[in-house]
C-alpha cells in the first residue's frame, strides 16, 4: 500500500489562509484520483474536494466552493489543499485520500483548527 504523509494545517484566525499538502510515498499506476476529507469533532468525515488526475477535473464541497482550491501534480505525487476565507466551521481533522483501482489510502490526518 501506498503511503501517503500529510503535512501543513495549524492554527488560523478567521479569514486567514492555510495550505495543507499530501505526498506518496512511491508512483502508483493504478490511482486515477486525489482527494481531501475531513472530520471535525462529533461528526461524520466527511468530503472537501477531488481532482480526478487525467482530466484535471476538480470536485467540491458545497460548503468550500469558492474558498478551497485542490491541486497536484501525479507525476510528483502530492496533492495540496489551498484555504482561503477559513471559518471555524472548518475546523477538522483534515486527510487526504488515494483513490485506486488497486486499493487507495488515506494520510495521517492533519489538525486545522480556526478561531473566532
Amino acid at each position: 500500500q501506498v503511503q501517503l504523509v500529510q503535512s501543513g494545517g495549524g492554527l488560523v484566525q478567521a479569514g486567514g489562509s492555510l495550505r495543507l499538502s499530501c505526498v506518496a510515498s512511491s508512483r502508483t499506476f493504478s490511482g486515477y484520483a486525489m482527494g481531501w476529507y475531513r472530520q471535525a469533532p462529533g461528526k461524520e468525515r466527511e468530503f472537501v474536494a477531488s481532482i480526478a488526475w487525467s482530466s484535471s477535473t476538480t470536485s467540491y464541497a458545497d460548503s468550500v466552493k469558492g474558498r478551497f482550491t485542490i491541486s497536484g501534480d501525479n507525476s510528483k505525487n502530492t496533492v495540496y489543499l489551498q484555504m482561503n476565507s477559513l471559518k471555524p466551521e472548518d475546523t477538522a481533522i483534515y486527510y487526504c485520500k488515494l483513490f485506486s483501482t488497486r486499493g487507495g489510502g488515506w494520510g495521517q490526518g492533519t489538525q486545522v483548527t480556526v478561531s473566532s
